[in-house]
């Protein structure tokens, strides 16, 4: 059973394309956790998007939101939350809330979810939107998401969704022993590779998932000061 359920109010003429969007995570992506692909199910993605984007809210790729940002594709979301291997009780420190997408979906496989988001509109627009949906499970912060937030410390996971030059060294102390981290990493601003971060007693070990594409993580222990 998910930690969270979003409430919903019978149809919002989306569920088609919310299907479609599903089948696909699970036949071309083999996304094979159903505890994630129920929530990509549950969570209406269109309520993150601008709404002169609404009709592409299920599309398979990344879209614009405020502050220059992006909703990431829903194969990243699905991808880097299925990584995390969430079973329900876990509390997960997520860094770049954005829109507050990918948050709602951690909030429905997970008993907690402590966003961080650096720019002041997003994070009051996802917060609102959240609330409204009508979660409960999310604690809020605007702050340089590198730093971590060290007074709910130590995370069962942590999502990073934005890309970094190198893995931050508060957020790996802030891990559980045994906990998981799924972050962008890269040396190039434009270009990353999907890492999973497992801390261990003695440090933490790394796995590559391969290329993809996110916005600068910006912060102390990120691209410092480039916008």
């Amino acid at each position: 059973m998910n930690a969270f359920a979003p409430k919903t109010n019978g149809s919002d003429g989306f569920e088609i394309p919310r299907g479609r969007m599903v089948e696909h995570l699970r036949n071309h992506y083999k996304i094979a956790d159903e505890r994630v692909l129920d929530a990509m199910n549950r969570v209406p993605r269109h309520a993150f998007v601008p709404e002169a984007l609404k009709a592409q809210a299920y599309k398979d790729n990344a879209l614009p939101i405020s502050g220059g940002q992006t909703i990431s594709q829903p194969f990243i979301v699905a991808r880097m939350t299925e990584l995390l291997e969430l079973k329900g009780r876990e509390r997960v420190l997520e860094i770049g809330s954005g829109s507050g997408y990918q948050t709602a979906i951690l909030a429905t496989v997970a008993r907690k979810v402590f966003a961080v988001e650096r720019l002041q509109v997003l994070a009051a627009e996802a917060k609102q939107k959240l609330m409204q949906i009508g979660f409960r499970n999310i604690s809020y912060r605007c702050d340089d998401g590198t730093n971590g937030w060290e007074v709910y410390a130590p995370f069962d996971a942590m999502l990073v969704a934005a890309g970094g030059p190198s893995i931050p060294e508060p957020l790996v102390k802030q891990l559980e022993i045994g906990g998981r981290m799924v972050i962008p990493i890269g040396s190039d601003q434009k270009s990353q590779m999907l890492v999973r971060v497992t801390r261990t007693d003695k440090g933490f070990e790394t796995e590559n998932f391969g290329p993809c594409a996110f916005v600068p993580l910006i912060g102390t222990h990120g691209w410092e000061g480039k916008k």
